[in-house]
């Protein structure tokens, strides 16, 4: 079991996320969610967007922090990755 997330890099809305994902199962990341409060709105596909003040949280609660490439590299090679084409646009 191993849910990960980057640092909070990336600006929308006024602020910098975070992405959470699993490398096992979408089940293991919903049920890791759900323990941290996270909303199912914030579910995008393959991941949770998560604002930069919930990070510490997430980390304490056991997500193992990784650069925004190690997560991505890991995604993909778990076969969770939903590609871009297969993305509707937001």
């Amino acid at each position: 079991m191993t849910v990960l997330v980057d640092p909070p890099l990336w600006p929308r809305h006024g602020r910098f996320w975070s992405h959470l994902v699993s490398d096992t199962s979408l089940e293991e990341l919903h049920a890791f969610a759900a323990r941290a409060g996270l909303p199912r709105r914030a579910f995008d596909l393959d991941h949770y967007d998560v604002p930069d003040e919930k990070h510490d949280d997430l980390v304490a609660l056991g997500a193992e922090p990784v650069t925004a490439g190690d997560l991505i590299r890991r995604l993909r090679a778990s076969g969770l990755r939903v590609p871009a084409r297969d993305r509707a646009p937001h």
